[in-house]
């Protein structure tokens, strides 16, 4: 497989329809153990893209055990709160120089990268056989994530998405009490963020350019993605939206956090949250591909997300369960109050399961005598934790991380089938063994986007 993905005369539709059949069987290779030899007994890390929640992350791998050894990120003043938490790191700006200079020294690669790098800083670390840790949604496109789970496959490492736990005491009840029966069929699941809280439906980009801080290399952070000018902060009169009341990204344009709201760098609200939000759901209901896809949104513009989004993703049958319908809500909008919660209000983010015989929101079931009936389930399945424990298990050997990337690029394949569907307006029919959106060409075309600047896949 490594020989297919390097091979530059390889046609991207047959990589990925070569790829598709080790994606949908989630195989996983037992995780070899690279830190042992380590002076510290711990598994050695680099952490590249570390500021902004790079920065929480990475303390948090530091917390549990791993010994971290370099850093890397394009701009040295975002990245100073963590360069000052680990002053013996070793510092880069280029992960590139960073795998060639550190490849005998590290064990393993963290990537809190913005979405559009995420494919190429984690194949880097794949193709190296080192340990990956990716921040969601593990790519940007369908090809990047096909390539990223080949890339897994072969390497046989230990890998982990950064969405909320599957394996913990709250997912694992919420499993239980799914596969339990006491809802009857789960026949809807209604997902739902107030997010997004930083600039989307923005009618163009900003105009003029700012010269780049020596800080930051502006090449380096768009990568594989359009040139395009560098630009700070909005201007008074330009034509960015009132935001949601909870708007925490501040008045920068692109870098940093603000590049979620831009078709170039981010995947929106859905991309965000939704493999958060997914990750219980997908194991309980054993979830694999989407057959069709469709959306609405408030007003769509060329190059940003619009500000509020409802996607409708439908599922066949599988393993004796029903077919399933998912629906993603974004901006504020929620779902219809179920009548078993009267007058009150539905949280801004949540999850709601609708079955034959009853409802749940989040793990409580809302009618009473089942949620009493629901607490005599046994726990049956392992409670692990934390992802970050998860994933330090699966690096020592252990069993793989509950999002590792054979899940975690479901996840990804999920939240960029909606953006799609979202992008084009049509209602899309997937096919996953093919990687072919197989009614509408426009549609089938954003499954695999050019890079540019010199960058490969």
């Amino acid at each position: 497989m490594k020989q297919l993905l390097r091979a530059s005369a390889l046609n991207r539709r047959s990589f990925l329809k070569t790829s598709a059949t080790a994606a949908l069987a989630f195989n996983i290779v037992p995780a070899r153990v690279l830190g042992q030899d380590a002076p510290s007994g711990k598994i050695t890390l680099a952490g590249i893209g570390i500021g902004g929640v790079g920065d929480s992350q990475i303390k948090a791998l530091a917390k549990t055990g791993f010994e971290v050894v370099a850093l890397c990120d394009v701009d040295d003043l975002h990245a100073k709160k963590c360069y000052d938490a680990f002053p013996q790191a070793r510092r880069y700006r280029d992960f590139r120089e960073l795998m060639s200079t550190e490849k005998d020294k590290i064990d393993a690669v963290y990537c809190g990268t913005p979405d559009h790098t995420h494919a190429v800083v984690t194949l880097a670390a794949l193709r190296a056989k080192k340990h990956a840790m990716t921040v969601k949604p593990l790519t940007r496109t369908v090809e990047e994530a096909r390539a990223v789970m080949a890339a897994a496959q072969e390497a046989g490492t230990a890998t982990q998405v950064t969405a909320q736990p599957n394996t913990g005491d709250w997912g694992c009840r919420i499993t239980e009490r799914v596969q339990s029966g006491i809802l009857g069929d789960v026949t809807e699941v209604h997902v739902w963020s107030y997010r997004p809280c930083w600039p989307q439906g923005m009618p163009k980009r900003p105009d003029g350019e700012d010269p780049v801080p020596g800080t930051l290399d502006w090449k380096l952070w768009l990568g594989p993605a359009p040139l395009r000018p560098f630009k700070d902060t909005w201007l008074a009169g330009s034509p960015i939206p009132d935001l949601p009341p909870k708007n925490w990204g501040g008045n920068k344009v692109y870098h940093p956090f603000n590049h979620r709201g831009w078709w170039d760098f981010g995947t929106g609200a859905l991309g965000d949250m939704g493999c958060h939000y997914l990750n219980t759901p997908y194991r309980a209901l054993k979830l694999g591909y989407p057959i069709a896809v469709s959306a609405t949104s408030s007003r769509q513009y060329e190059e940003s997300f619009p500000l509020a989004s409802i996607v409708t993703y439908d599922y066949p049958a599988r393993e004796g369960l029903a077919p399933v319908r998912i629906v993603w809500y974004d901006g504020g909008l929620k779902p219809p109050r179920p009548a078993e919660i009267g007058d009150s209000e539905l949280p801004d983010e949540s999850v709601l399961y609708i079955g034959t015989k009853g409802k749940m929101l989040g793990d409580r079931i809302l009618d009473p005598d089942l949620e009493a009936k629901a607490k005599t389930i046994p726990a049956t399945l392992k409670r692990r934790g934390d992802i970050w424990g998860e994933w330090l298990e699966a690096c020592k050997g252990g069993e793989p991380a509950g999002c590792h990337f054979g899940l975690g690029g479901v996840l990804a394949e999920f939240v960029l089938l909606g953006d799609i569907a979202l992008r084009t307006g049509k209602r899309i029919a997937y096919d996953p063994q093919a990687v072919r959106i197989t009614n509408a060409p426009e549609a089938d075309a954003l499954l695999r986007q050019p890079y540019h600047n010199g960058w490969k896949l």
